[in-house]
Parts: structure tokens; sequence; C-alpha cells
């Protein structure tokens, strides 16, 4: 059977300065284990921990420049682009842009303050 979802659910994000996360699908606005399906609105300069999450996540850029950070290299991904995350790889998030960044991550399973796992 079809569930409507009518509305996101805000979730605090972490990072330096206040980005806004609209949750449609997850643990907290479908209760949803299985994914995650939220849309990011991060400010010019913000940029979060590192983290080590058990989860891919998949992402796709609407507008400005998300940075994506790895052990292994520096990735810009622009408006248009998308980019996959592999759970158990190290990750930083940033949007150092005079714009910022808006783009729609999915993660699977679903995202967790508890399988993140951010650094210190």
């Amino acid at each position: 059977m079809p569930v409507l979802i009518e509305s996101p659910t805000i979730v605090q994000a972490a990072g330096n300065k206040p980005k806004e996360i609209r949750e449609y699908v997850g643990r907290v606005n479908s209760k949803t284990d299985d994914v995650s399906i939220a849309r990011m609105n991060s400010p010019a300069g913000w940029i979060e921990p590192g983290q080590t999450p058990e989860f891919d996540e998949y992402t796709i850029v609407l507008s400005g420049t998300l940075r994506v950070e790895t052990r292994e290299r520096t990735l810009e991904v622009a408006a248009g682009q998308a980019i996959i995350v592999s759970a158990g790889e190290w990750v930083k998030y940033s949007t150092p842009g005079e714009h910022g960044a808006e783009y729609i991550a999915v993660c699977r399973p679903a995202f967790s303050p508890d399988t993140v796992h951010r650094d210190e």
C-alpha cells in the first residue's frame, strides 16, 4: 500500500554552522530503517566533522558545490553531479563556496546518529 509523506521532519545537523536537513524517508520521519532520503541545505563555509559511517551514502547536488574529502582525495561535486561514498570509508563533507549547496542524500541503511561514527 502506498504511503504518502506529507512533509519532512527537520533534523539537527552536525557542523560549525546551521545546516537544514529535511528528512522525508528515514528513521525519524517515516520510521524506515532500510533507507533514508533527505534534502540538505548547507550554508557557505559549513563544515562537519569527519565520519566513518556504517551506511552507503548517495548524494545528488542540486545547486552550489559540495566538497567531499576522503583519505585518498578531495572532490568538488557541482550542481548536476552525484557521488557515492561506501560504508566504512572515512569521509568529510563541507560547502566552502560562497553560495553553499543544496543536495539530496540517500543513505542505505537509513542514517542514524549511532551508525555515523563522527570524529571527536
